[in-house]
C-alpha cells in the first residue's frame, strides 16, 4: 500500500496533507509513504524531516508511480496523478458543486475521488471532518485579521489620561468557526453579540460569555438543516432578521460573518446600505468571501474600504496558519484511513455510512447522490 503526498499545487495554497506524526503513523499501519520534495515547506516542514519519519523524498513524478492512495488539500489535477495505480482513491477537498469539470475528469481517469468535505457529521466521523478543523482556526484568524486592521484597542483600559472602551464585536453565524471567532474576540477583551437562524446556538453563544442577538418575533422557524449546517432561512424570517441586524450593526465597531450553505452561495448577510450605517474605521471580516461573500462589495484577498469602513476576506483563511491548519488536516485524513483500516487486507475497506458519503467516483462514473444529475 503505497501513500502518496504532492506539493500542493493551488495558488497560495502552504498547507500540506501530511506531517511527520502521519507519517509515522501511516508507516506503522504497514504502507509505504512517499513525499514530493518540498510539499511541507508553506508549513514549516522539511524534508529532511519528512526522511526522518520514514518517508521517502522525491520528486512529484516518482511520488505518485504506483501509489494506491494520493492524500491532497485540494485536489490535484488529473494530469498531476499520471502513473498512479488503476483504481486509486484520492482524498482531498475537490468542491464538487463548483468543479463538477474536476469530478468528472476523475471519473474519466478511473480514479476514486473521496471528497473530505462530505465527510457526514456525526458522532465517529468528527476526528475526520476537515471543515471543522479548518473552520476553527479560520474564526480564529478572522479575528486577529479584523484587531489588526481596526486600529484600536479590543480591551476596555482605565489609565491615568482616561478610559479606553472595549471594542464591540458582533459574530453573524455561529457554527465552528463562529464559535471560535467568539472565544477569540472574548479573550482579547471584546463586547461581544452574536446572531445565527438557528435558535440552538442561543445557548452556545451565552456559554461562551456573548450576548446573544435573535428574532423573537418570528415563530417557528429553526434554520436547521441536515448534519448541523444551516438551512436557507424563508422571506419572512429574513426581512425580520435584516431590521434586527440592522439596527445591531451600527453599533459594532467590528463584524465577522461566517455564513455558508453548503452547495449554494453564500447568502448576503449585509448590504451596502447597512455598511453606511456603521462607525469609519469599523471593520468587517467575511469569511464566506470565496463562496461569494456575506457582504456586499467584499473581496476576496482585498481590503476593501466602503463608507469609511474596512471589508477583508481571504480565499482561504485556514492557509494563513499553514503549520497547525496541515497538523489538523493531517490528522483527519489519518483518522479516516486508520479507522477502516484492514490489517489481513493491508489497506483501508471503507463502510457504507462513510465511504458512500465522501466517494465521488468509482468504477469510471461518478457515483455520489448528491451530484445525481
Amino acid at each position: 500500500m503505497r501513500i502518496a503526498i504532492l506539493k500542493e499545487r493551488a495558488a497560495g495554497e502552504q498547507r500540506v496533507a501530511a506531517t511527520p506524526e502521519t507519517v509515522k503513523k501511516f508507516i506503522g499501519l504497514g504502507a509505504e509513504v512517499a513525499v514530493e520534495s518540498r510539499a511541507g515547506e508553506g508549513a514549516s516542514i522539511t524534508d529532511a524531516a519528512y526522511a526522518e519519519a520514514g518517508a521517502s523524498v522525491a520528486g512529484a513524478k516518482d511520488v505518485v508511480k504506483g501509489a494506491d492512495i494520493v492524500l491532497g488539500i485540494q485536489a490535484p489535477d488529473v494530469a498531476d496523478l499520471a502513473g498512479a495505480n488503476a483504481g486509486a482513491w484520492v482524498a482531498a477537498l475537490f468542491d464538487p458543486f463548483t468543479r463538477r469539470d474536476t469530478v468528472d475528469a476523475y471519473a474519466k481517469a478511473g480514479f476514486e475521488a473521496l471528497s473530505m468535505e462530505f465527510m457526514p457529521r456525526i458522532t465517529r466521523a468528527q476526528s475526520m471532518d476537515v471543515l471543522s478543523s479548518q473552520s476553527n482556526l479560520a474564526g480564529y484568524k478572522a479575528v486577529l485579521v479584523a484587531a489588526n486592521e481596526y486600529g484600536r484597542a479590543f480591551p476596555m483600559m482605565m489609565t491615568a489620561a482616561g478610559t479606553v472602551q472595549a471594542a464591540k464585536v458582533f459574530v453573524m453565524g455561529v457554527g465552528v468557526a463562529g464559535l471560535q471567532a467568539i472565544a477569540t474576540a472574548k479573550r482579547l477583551g471584546a463586547q461581544v453579540s452574536a446572531t445565527d437562524v438557528r435558535s440552538a446556538t442561543k445557548e452556545q453563544i451565552q456559554s461562551l460569555g456573548a450576548k446573544p442577538i435573535f428574532v423573537e418575533s418570528v415563530e417557528g422557524i429553526e434554520g436547521e438543516g441536515s448534519g448541523g449546517y444551516a438551512t436557507e432561512m424563508s422571506e419572512e424570517y429574513q426581512k425580520a432578521q435584516a431590521e434586527l441586524v440592522s439596527g445591531h450593526i451600527a453599533k459594532q465597531d467590528i463584524v465577522i460573518t461566517t455564513a455558508l450553505i453548503p452547495g449554494r452561495a453564500a447568502p448576503r448577510l449585509i448590504s451596502d446600505a447597512q455598511i453606511a450605517t456603521m462607525k469609519p474605521g469599523s471593520v468587517i471580516f467575511d469569511l464566506a468571501v470565496a463562496q461569494g461573500g456575506n457582504v456586499e462589495g467584499s473581496v476576496a484577498d482585498q481590503v476593501v474600504v466602503k463608507h469609511g469602513v474596512k471589508i477583508v476576506g481571504y480565499s482561504n483563511t485556514p492557509g494563513h496558519l499553514a503549520a497547525d491548519a496541515s497538523a489538523l488536516f493531517a490528522r483527519n485524513h489519518f483518522n479516516f484511513l486508520s479507522a477502516f483500516w484492514d490489517k489481513e487486507a493491508g489497506k483501508p475497506v471503507l463502510d457504507e455510512e462513510i465511504g458512500n458519503a465522501v466517494r465521488l467516483t468509482q468504477g469510471g462514473k461518478v457515483v455520489n447522490e448528491r451530484l445525481a444529475g
